[in-house]
């Protein structure tokens, strides 16, 4: 293979990375789905099945910061085999749990925080860290390939959690991905990363997670990848949470067809993503983020009203066009217009606003349980696409006013 993919994928430390990743990734979406199916399964409530994937993803918000100003200071690859080991040891006890038959909703709660907390590390270490080993010259198409992979992880997670929940069950899905997560973690042992660490000063943390804020209130790029962010998050990913109720409830459909449909935006996301890695799309960085994050939210809206389930899946596939603009802007954005030495903690305030995720999940899964599930996706999507049409108009004025 020629080009600049070609010539990343000849590098050795960036294919560790990147395969471990990939890996890593495509694990915990299938422990997201799982979760959400033996909690619905055991309880028919949305809002027990929006909990349980929310509990997963609110370490982000969090810890997200604090992870940041940490991978400042602290090696890098040293976190990042972390997440890979404490997810699979958990994985490992919650296996054991299920195939003893004292597995409750609560140990599976409880494990998606723990591993979670390790996932808040993601963004300002392994991304970081794939930017890094690239080089500057090949940073876009770098990030782009990690983007495209995080979307096929988010399409193959789910179909593979579809399947494997309802052909073994929890005790298989997390022996699965116990066997995967400790093996990623010892392929990356063999990394080369070389990284200036410094001594770790816990008491100095909040005032560089306040200079991290304090610089990015003065860059518009940067707020605007904040704040797209934190409503694409809070509002149109909410969605992810409703996807067991939805195939379920709404269109009556197996667990195997659940998982398709959550693999649906992924699909369009992979898609996308190829596309921009490949170079035959190419557009201005801040309109592929905050026009990609609208595509999306206009399709779930479609989604919601949609009376068939093909068409459902259909219309997400698109929206997964959407995000593969928004995905890979986020950290191209991040990582080009930001200071080496602010990225990490930068980085890091974009985790926390990933991690509002779960607070959109659980608003959604109220909504749900008064509503129903579609009513719940078409009240998020359209006050998501609201607000981020509100804060791309009032950052371009207050960037001409500069």
């Amino acid at each position: 293979m020629n080009g600049p993919i070609g010539e990343l994928l000849k590098t050795p430390d960036f294919l560790r990375l990147w395969l471990v990743g990939a890996f890593a990734n495509a694990m915990r979406w299938l422990e997201l789905l799982a979760s959400g199916l033996f909690a619905y399964e055991v309880t028919g409530s949305a809002m027990a099945a929006t909990a349980v994937v929310a509990a997963r993803q609110l370490p982000q918000l969090l810890f997200g910061a604090f992870a940041g100003a940490v991978s400042e200071a602290v090696n890098r690859k040293t976190i990042v085999m972390l997440a890979l080991i404490v997810p699979a040891v958990v994985s490992t006890v919650l296996a054991t749990l299920a195939t003893t038959g004292q597995l409750s909703l609560w140990h599976v709660a409880l494990g998606n925080l723990l591993s979670g907390t390790m996932w808040a590390t993601e963004m300002s270490t392994r991304r970081r860290m794939v930017g890094e080993v690239a080089g500057p010259h090949r940073i876009v198409p770098a990030i782009a390939l990690d983007s495209a992979t995080n979307a096929a992880t988010r399409m193959v997670g789910p179909l593979l959690g579809g399947i494997v929940f309802g052909w073994l069950g929890m005790k298989g899905a997390y022996t699965f991905t116990a066997l995967v997560q400790f093996a990623g973690a010892f392929a990356l042992a063999g990394l080369v990363h070389p990284q200036l660490t410094r001594r770790l000063d816990l008491a100095r943390i909040p005032a560089e997670i306040a200079e991290g804020l304090a610089y990015a209130w003065t860059k518009p790029t940067i707020l605007l990848v904040w704040g797209i962010t934190v409503v694409t998050n809070a509002f149109a990913f909410a969605y992810s949470g409703l996807v067991a109720p939805l195939g379920i409830s709404a269109f009556h459909v197996s667990p195997a067809l659940v998982g398709l449909l959550a693999a649906a935006e992924p699909i369009g996301a992979l898609a996308g993503g190829a596309l921009i890695a490949a170079g035959v799309v190419r557009m201005d960085r801040r309109l592929a983020f905050a026009g990609g994050a609208a595509l999306f939210m206009v399709a779930l809206i479609v989604m919601a009203l949609s009376p068939s389930y093909w068409l459902a899946f259909a219309v997400l596939v698109l929206g997964g066009f959407g995000t593969a603009g928004f995905g890979n802007m986020q950290t191209t954005l991040m990582l080009t217009e930001a200071p080496p030495d602010m990225r990490s903690r930068l980085m890091g305030i974009v985790t926390v606003g990933i991690g509002t995720g779960p607070l959109g999940v659980l608003a959604a899964g109220a909504i749900a349980t008064e509503f129903g599930p579609r009513t719940a996706v078409l009240v998020m999507a359209t006050m998501g696409l609201l607000f981020t049409a509100a804060l791309t108009i009032w950052l371009r004025r207050r960037s001409s006013v500069r």
